[in-house]
């Protein structure tokens, strides 16, 4: 029997559904920290909730990019045999950010990192991203180290207004599954012409500030960004919120890029970030029950039309709901029992939704 993933997403679903939060670091300390959390979340929710990504670009001091790089390797490589997540059959998800293409540590990083750890790597995120051919050079090199580094899927950060005019060309690219938005540095490239207030989030008491969700030239990269992934069966993942100590104002962040710009993925900066972002792109206990019951309708008639509580439905709508469904299992939310079979091993689609 074939899996719903199959019949509704077809080849747009091959590549899975990432956590819908990206947590980068890059500080030894804050990196060991980072996996640690990984874990121990990975145990309470029974799946990987969030993605580690370690961080060569941002986390080197000058100098010392090779001692990062291999620093990485070593790290991603243990957190790829934690005994607590082998015993237990659950996987988990690490990256590593390498410098732009353009940068004298690219090559280094790559050779260091994916050359010794890409067994134990998820996607490699490559920054400053500013035409498919930036794409090609990062793909050429990563998959000269061989066929497990030609697996990798490659992430990209789009950072300038020249790279968000490219961002359907650069998410056609078949190596690419994700395209992640560079809040501070595209603000930064247009020489003061857009204020630092768009660089944060407003307070609700202010409604004039031209904050990162209202000023409309960052507004107009967001969603662009977003539409070519859709256009391309990619993932959008939001930037960052610098305001960590402002719960409310993540959540109110996290909420409005998933519902009004088409994010299904965030980025985290400080571990006290994680979990609102994964709650704040989690569906709530009645979407989720109301998707489980068009779904496992829609099932019992093989996929053709039905009515449920007066309502027609066909594979559109069953498309949408079985998303709700993925989404809840990749926060960790908790499936009605006659679908939560889809999601596990042995169902007909193993590894659907997995991490």
């Amino acid at each position: 029997m074939q899996h719903p993933r199959d019949i509704l997403l077809g080849a747009q679903g091959a590549a899975g559904v990432l956590p819908v939060c990206d947590h980068y670091s890059g500080v030894e300390a804050r990196m060991v920290k980072s996996l640690q959390m990984q874990a121990d979340m990975t145990v309470e929710f029974g799946a990987c909730v969030f993605d580690v990504t370690l961080d060569c670009e941002d986390g080197a001091p000058i100098g010392g990019e090779r001692e990062q790089a291999q620093l990485i390797a070593s790290l991603a490589q243990a957190a790829h045999q934690t005994p607590v997540l082998v015993q237990r059959g659950l996987g988990r998800r690490v990256g590593v950010r390498v410098h732009a293409v353009t940068h004298p540590a690219f090559m280094q990083d790559v050779a260091c990192v994916v050359g010794e750890a890409a067994h134990a790597l998820s996607y490699i995120m490559v920054p400053k991203v500013e035409s498919p051919a930036d794409v090609e050079a990062a793909v050429r090199a990563i998959d000269a180290l061989g066929p497990v580094a030609a697996a990798l899927p490659v992430h990209v950060l789009i950072e300038s207004a020249a790279a968000v005019h490219r961002a359907f060309d650069i998410a056609a690219h078949p190596r690419v599954e994700s395209l992640s938005f560079g809040l501070m540095d595209f603000v930064s490239s247009h020489g003061g012409a857009i204020p630092a207030s768009a660089m944060g989030v407003r307070p609700p008491i202010d409604a004039d500030a031209l904050d990162q969700f209202h000023h409309p030239l960052v507004v107009r990269a967001k969603t662009e960004i977003s539409s070519a992934c859709h256009a391309f069966g990619k993932v959008p993942s939001h930037g960052v919120v610098t305001e960590f100590k402002d719960v409310q104002a993540l959540h109110r962040s996290a909420r409005y890029a998933a519902q009004a710009l088409g994010y299904t993925r965030m980025w985290s900066i400080h571990p006290d970030q994680i979990r609102p972002i994964v709650r704040a792109f989690a569906p709530d206990a009645g979407a989720v029950e109301q998707a489980a019951d068009v779904v496992l309708r829609a099932a019992n008639a093989d996929w053709a039309p039905v009515s449920v509580g007066g309502v027609l439905h066909d594979r559109a709508s069953y498309r949408f709901f079985w998303q709700v469904l993925e989404r809840a299992h990749a926060t960790g939310v908790a499936l009605p029992a006659e679908v939560s079979g889809y999601f596990t091993p042995e169902g007909t689609g193993a590894g659907a939704g997995a991490c």
